[in-house]
């Protein structure tokens, strides 16, 4: 919905509003043209129900006033003598219109100074407020959010649980007005859509106090079609700008950057780009070896994250149920065997003795790993095995399959641009060989007609050879530099879509998605803090401490209250 058509909602409730409770006003001992004041009409109304003025404030807050309305639907009926069950499911179902009822035709009404309210109506009261209250926090001030891929590997880990601070770049107001509260798109357990696509607000960005830096994590919602589970191939789910999925990338390249990725390295502004020292970059390495590339050497030498391939040959339907969460893919080979591939961890040997499995892992000569720069060095010095190289993708091929999906540009993981990042106010020209590269922005983002007539460019019906952006545009990347869809294949992402800033990691579990058996705490990680130089540090110790000398505090003002 657009700005006016907003306006004309908003009046024509204005209008219901008057007309269903002017009578009720007068009752009240409030003049009923008072009720026909936008705004003014709802402070009054909280007046009548003896609630704070500041309450018209969560009525006008998207989400949060689907919870208030109807509490002062419900008690303003009440103060006019209409409390039954029946009553507050009526005022609710017909969204308001119930007071029309109790205003012109029930014999019932009168206005009721003092009302009370049970044992059961204060808890629902507090359980509501309680929700209320977290849903601000969630919609406009930390949002929890955990980590399910490996792209940021090893800076952010699968099964870290972030915070993320919606203030740092400027809360968004939620543009899908009724969605159920502090859920994303999917209600738990029901596993249905948790909101209605219309009507939609327009976009609104509270201002922030800091914008977005090069290298910054950023949480996002992912501007292309939405999936509904990651990895798995079938047809994208259009949903609203607020309701995409939401991915955590790097912002490489901000707005007025001119990016160029060669051999792999990223290139801003004709300068390599320096990450922070936080960061871990993974780039892809093959190890070979004449004796095989071990996994127990790699394990010695403090490597992870790699892929191990073992042969069972007395494999059973007990024992597969058994190892099933430590297993990645298997494939039956002969009879009674089975090829089977794990992570870095293998099969636990205690597994193997319980089990009494025959199991042998396969040690092939070559191994392909994503490794940082420093890991690649430990390996190289360590002298174990025979050569180590980085892969690197070569250009002059021609594919579709990354940005901008133009066969003219045969750009891939490793090499790519330059291209410029696109600023607000910004003028660029615009000609059919570089169109592709912005095109969507212009069309989807931007929301123009764009058409190519003639080898001539035409937006909104005119002949055009510039551009001018309306927004900021950035180039996200994960740190897992082969094992991250970014905008090396799907563009530029714009700031509506920025959602905010990873702030914090309040806990962190290995083997998240494997079962709770499986589950490892990462104490190191729990309570540490993101975006700063320096190693990690857990303040976990810290947090500890206050909470014990709090408690002891507490402790002897209570004993010493009693004296």
């Amino acid at each position: 919905m657009s700005i006016n058509e907003w306006l004309l909602f908003f009046l024509s409730y204005n209008l219901l509003i008057f007309v269903g409770s002017q009578r009720l006003f007068k009752l009240a001992g409030v003049d009923s043209w008072k009720s026909l004041i936008p705004i003014y009409n709802i402070v009054k109304h909280l007046e009548i129900i003896n609630r704070p003025k500041w309450w018209v404030i969560l009525v006008f807050i998207p989400v949060i006033n689907l919870l208030m309305i109807p509490v002062i639907w419900v008690e303003f009926i009440k103060r006019f003598n209409h409390n039954s069950k029946l009553d507050r499911i009526l005022v609710i179902i017909t969204l308001g219109l119930y007071l029309f009822y109790v205003s012109y035709v029930s014999k019932r009404t009168k206005y009721v100074d003092n009302i009370s309210f049970s044992n059961f109506e204060r808890s629902l009261g507090s359980l509501v407020f309680a929700v209320v209250i977290a849903t601000i926090v969630h919609n406009y001030i930390l949002q929890p959010f955990v980590i399910p891929t490996g792209s940021l590997e090893k800076t952010l880990r699968v099964g870290d649980f972030l915070l993320v601070s919606k203030f740092h770049y400027g809360a968004r107001i939620p543009s899908t007005v009724i969605s159920f509260p502090m859920v994303h798109d999917t209600i738990p357990i029901l596993k249905t859509r948790s909101y209605l696509k219309k009507p939609q607000l327009p976009y609104i960005r509270i201002p922030g106090f800091q914008e977005i830096k090069n290298n910054d994590i950023v949480v996002f919602n992912w501007p292309a079609d939405t999936v509904r589970k990651f990895f798995v191939k079938e047809k994208g789910v259009i949903k609203p700008r607020d309701k995409k999925s939401n991915y955590v990338k790097r912002a490489i390249g901000v707005p007025g950057d001119s990016l160029e990725i060669k051999d792999g390295i990223v290139y801003l502004n004709g300068q390599e780009n320096k990450l922070p020292e936080r960061a871990k970059p993974l780039y892809t390495y093959k190890i070979f070896s004449k004796d095989g590339v071990s996994s127990n050497k790699l394990k010695n030498l403090d490597i992870d994250g790699f892929i191990r391939k073992f042969i069972i040959r007395n494999l059973s339907q007990e024992s597969y149920n058994s190892l099933k969460t430590n297993i990645l893919s298997i494939s039956n080979t002969n009879e009674n065997e089975y090829l089977i591939y794990t992570d870095d961890q293998g099969i636990p040997i205690k597994k193997v003795r319980e089990l009494n499995i025959d199991i042998r892992e396969i040690i092939d000569n070559e191994r392909e790993l994503s490794l940082t720069f420093n890991d690649a060095n430990k390996i190289r010095n360590s002298n174990e095995f025979d050569t180590i190289f980085r892969s690197i993708e070569k250009t002059n091929y021609i594919n579709s399959v990354f940005f901008p999906g133009n066969k003219r540009f045969s750009w891939n993981n490793d090499q790519l641009g330059p291209i410029y990042i696109p600023k607000a106010g910004e003028k660029i020209k615009l000609t059919i060989d570089d169109l592709p590269l912005y095109k969507k922005i212009i069309k989807d983002y931007e929301n123009n007609e764009v058409e190519v007539i003639d080898n001539n460019i035409y937006i909104n019906g005119e002949i055009s050879s510039n551009y001018t952006f309306k927004q900021d545009y950035y180039w996200m990347m994960g740190d897992n530099r082969y094992n991250s869809e970014d905008s090396r294949v799907w563009g530029f992402v714009p700031f509506d879509h920025v959602l905010g800033k990873p702030v914090f990691i309040w806990m962190s579990i290995d083997g998240l998605f494997n079962g709770i058996s499986n589950w490892k705490f990462r104490w190191d990680r729990v309570f540490t803090t993101i975006g700063f130089d320096g190693k990690p540090r857990s303040y976990l110790p810290h947090f500890i401490i206050f909470i014990l000398v709090w408690q002891l505090f507490s402790y002897l003002k209570k004993k010493k209250n009693k004296v």
